[in-house]
């Protein structure tokens, strides 16, 4: 990562794919404007080619164009291991539910040539644009797709073999940096013990609400080794501001009544301290070991100032100490990452 820096806030790119809803075009051109005139340098834009099956990558590439923003001017990170495909169902085959009015489907393609054919389709929907960070997407999911150990086996190999393909673009200069992108993060720490990476994206794991010690020690270790990590999902997949999906997937207050409870009592102590949620959430991911920058997205172009601006928020003590009293946040990260920085 010294051939760049990245900012505190990258714009993350899943709502120009329809997550969850699906926008206009001229809403998700307003968005991308937005996010290049707030940036305060090269606007940093993650993608992938799950989100809405390539739609998030053509959207960008194809407003960005339009904008005419100089290519020096961006930095998109493209997450590969799914490739657009025909439509062949009513509802695309990844991630029922999740996606709206899409017009292709998409499958995972994790192995040496799969990775390959997925940048180049990246770039080919990017309309002349390049991702400069790459990494292997969805690996957790990938493996945990395999039918039994040795399967499983199989399928890290090829997680392998990605990555052998994205070591030898960034060797011939095509791409400045390598990474991975999971949900699970024990994927990501075993990853990371096979392969030098540049940066880990570690979604939905390094919240507020959920934040396992092991993993803190984890990104103690990245830092130490001067691995920059983009902490992503730290609203659960949009939980903790008010949507009903944790970490993507539809939850109800009837069957997750716990989880509903949380948030309830969080917004009281929000309330009670005059501090946005979503602020909290960010401070919170911010103050983690080794996080170089937080992704965040919005579907709102009203948003994208107000999502830099969180990132400066400065989160009073109290705020904090009434958390750790009432169970809602560990004590000894607390004390180390929130209370003495």
């Amino acid at each position: 990562m010294a051939t760049f820096k990245l900012p505190k806030v990258i714009y993350g790119t899943s709502g120009l794919g329809n997550l969850y809803t699906a926008l206009a075009d001229d809403i998700k051109k307003g968005i991308i404007e937005q996010c290049i005139n707030s940036a305060p340098g090269p606007a940093v834009f993650d993608s992938a080619g799950k989100y809405g099956a390539g739609l998030a990558l053509e959207t960008l590439g194809k407003s960005l164009k339009e904008l005419n923003v100089k290519p020096d001017d961006v930095i998109i990170s493209n997450k590969l291991g799914w490739l657009r495909t025909e439509l062949k169902t009513e509802e695309p085959t990844f991630e029922p539910g999740v996606w709206k009015d899409l017009k292709f489907d998409a499958v995972q393609k994790i192995s040496y040539d799969g990775i390959l054919e997925c940048y180049a389709q990246g770039n080919d929907l990017l309309n002349g644009y390049k991702a400069e960070l790459i990494s292997v997407h969805d690996p957790d999911e990938y493996i945990n797709a395999g039918l039994n150990t040795l399967d499983k086996e199989r399928r890290y190999q090829d997680i392998l073999e990605a990555y052998r393909a994205l070591a030898e673009l960034k060797a011939g200069g095509k791409v400045k940096a390598i990474g991975v992108g999971a949900k699970d993060w024990r994927i990501i720490q075993r990853i990371s013990q096979d392969i030098p990476l540049d940066w880990v994206m570690i979604a939905n794991s390094m919240t507020i609400h959920s934040h396992p010690p092991e993993l803190v020690d984890f990104m103690k270790t990245l830092s130490e080794n001067n691995v920059a990590i983009i902490n992503s999902a730290v609203f659960n997949g949009g939980f903790l501001t008010g949507l009903d999906f944790y970490n993507y997937q539809p939850v109800s207050l009837r069957q997750n009544a716990t989880l509903y409870h949380w948030r309830e009592f969080f917004y009281q102590l929000c309330q009670d301290f005059n501090i946005k949620p979503a602020a909290a959430c960010v401070a919170f991911g911010l103050a983690a070991p080794g996080v170089k920058s937080i992704a965040l997205n919005t579907t709102n172009k009203e948003r994208v100032f107000q999502n830099i601006q969180m990132a400066e928020t400065v989160v009073p003590t109290g705020f904090w100490d009434a958390m750790i009293s009432h169970g809602m946040i560990d004590q000894n990260y607390a004390n180390q990452y929130l209370l003495n920085s």
